[in-house]
């Protein structure tokens, strides 16, 4: 079963239903990797210093908010914290609308409200009491870092909450050309409405979401196993050496989602790691060059040392032993 987002509670008046909050859907995108296209190594992203393009760890990296171009205030932990949300792992449903009250272009993502064990009174309450009076809760939650605003709607035997965009958010149709006026303005005549409508009647049916399947990604599969067959095609990498940060691919980063992996990650990365190992083989050649300019003076000063002590002893006895020769020759004469 897969984890839960959080456990808490889901609050109305002064109800409480112990739950857990679940993703409500699958991420089933096909993700491709770069690779260099001459000897297939993979690429790599690192975060590197724009000026002087250095490699910057993770621990020396601070978040700051461009207030204008180029102009940047940089914000600490204690100023994330203080804007925080106090209340967390809550669903706090602060008004009942009407079920139709919310537009389709609000709706953002999905979510599974399931009960704790000994909590499904409560929770059947309030999904028969919102499926009778056709509304739905209007709520705040916090996942994460941040506070959003959403729904909580039954859905056959389930409370689903789907996270709302907030009106400043959305782009007004209004700020678009869009035509408007009756159809007479357009030269619309009653027979093409006519027609119009017998197209859309001939083309209604029931909602069926098992109908229709995602036939990219599923064309898609077919050509990447086609293609894994197909000799030389293929090559494989260590995935141990090293693991790109998620979302390293890009340059944008949004905020919210940067101070989640800067205050969730306080582990060392990968790249990293290669920039340490770097910066240590650049000081053991640092040493090593040291050492070699060191080297060849302290070598050099004692080979010109001792031939001068040599010198005197071969010398001396080769003159001494002529002298001695000639001693005992004389003394063998006499």
């Amino acid at each position: 079963m897969p984890r839960p987002v959080w456990s808490g509670t889901l609050s109305f008046g002064l109800l409480n239903v112990p739950v857990s909050l679940m993703s409500g859907e699958r991420n089933t995108d096909i993700h491709f990797r770069m690779l260099d296209a001459r000897d297939k190594a993979r690429i790599r992203y690192e975060r590197v210093n724009a000026d002087t393009g250095e490699e910057v760890p993770w621990k020396d990296i601070v978040r700051a908010f461009e207030y204008d171009k180029g102009n940047y205030v940089v914000i600490e932990r204690e100023d994330i914290e203080a804007a925080a949300p106090e209340s967390h792992d809550a669903v706090e449903i602060e008004a009942f609308i009407p079920r139709d009250a919310i537009g389709p272009r609000h709706y953002e993502k999905p979510y599974v409200l399931v009960p704790a064990k000994k909590a499904e009174k409560g929770y059947v309450l309030l999904r028969e009491t919102l499926a009778r009076t056709q509304r739905i809760g209007v709520a705040r939650v916090v996942i994460r870092t941040r506070e959003h605003l959403a729904a909580v709607i039954p859905e056959g035997d389930a409370l689903v909450l789907v996270l709302l965009r907030y009106p400043q958010e959305l782009v007004s149709p209004g700020e678009y050309h869009i035509p408007e006026g009756k159809p007479d303005d357009y030269r619309i005549t009653a027979r093409e409405m006519k027609m119009a409508e017998q197209l859309i009647e001939s083309m209604s049916e029931d909602w069926r979401p098992d109908d229709y399947r995602d036939e990219f990604r599923e064309r898609l599969q077919q050509v990447i196993a086609e293609r894994m067959k197909q000799p030389g095609s293929t090559v494989s990498h260590d995935d141990s050496e090293e693991a790109e940060p998620e979302g390293a691919a890009t340059n944008v980063v949004d905020f919210m989602a940067l101070l989640q992996k800067s205050l969730a990650a306080q582990t060392r990365t990968p790249a990293k790691k290669v920039a340490e190992k770097a910066a240590g083989k650049a000081t053991k050649r640092a040493s090593q060059e040291d050492d070699d300019k060191r080297q060849p003076s302290e070598k050099r000063a004692p080979a010109k040392r001792e031939p001068a002590k040599r010198a005197p002893t071969k010398r001396a006895p080769a003159k001494r032993a002529p002298g001695k020769k000639q001693a005992t020759a004389k003394s063998r004469r006499a």
